[in-house]
């Protein structure tokens, strides 16, 4: 019948990651979406072997300024996120050598300037992590002003990058 959604479409759901969370998954079923990265960056990893990914919606990039903060909630932190982040996809079969990244966010969303440079900070902090342990970035769109929303299809590593003004899609596969 035209127009009936496929079966996958009837039992496909959506995680949603929240501002300081992280979520991975090896659904083929799941998409997983966090909204509204500002000066937040997203850090999406997706290993295509596995057909396993993750979402990083890390809000700074040092935990030295909050030490309990990042006990309980670690994913706030670029120092203690991605290091969880990568013990997380490892949990769901991906492995490290094969993940294809993509990092989103950074902004600088304050009207004026920002004298903390919060975004500048946090994109810097994960490019660095992730330069130290050997993984790449297979595309970004981090800096400027704007506000993203992402979403990483699980089954085919596809990602969805929204912005007030477009969207664009990527392949991490």
């Amino acid at each position: 019948m035209a127009g009936a959604p496929s079966i996958s479409a009837l039992f496909s759901q959506r995680v949603v990651i929240g501002v300081g969370d992280m979520a991975v998954s090896n659904n083929e079923t799941v998409t997983l979406s966090t909204y509204a990265l500002g000066s937040c960056v997203g850090v999406i990893a997706y290993d295509p072997v596995a057909k396993a990914g993750g979402i990083l919606h890390l809000m700074l990039p040092d935990s030295t300024i909050s030490p309990q903060k990042a006990v309980t909630q670690p994913a706030m932190f670029a120092d203690t996120g991605l290091p969880m982040l990568v013990k997380a996809l490892s949990g769901v079969r991906a492995e490290k050598n094969r993940l294809r990244i993509f990092l989103a966010g950074g902004a600088s969303v304050l009207n004026g300037a920002d004298p903390f440079k919060i975004g500048e900070r946090n994109a810097s902090a994960v490019k660095r992590f992730l330069a130290a342990n050997g993984c790449g970035v297979a595309g970004q769109d981090v800096g400027g002003s704007i506000n993203r929303t992402v979403h990483l299809e699980i089954g085919t590593g596809r990602v969805t990058l929204k912005m007030p003004d477009r969207s664009e899609q990527f392949g991490l596969s």
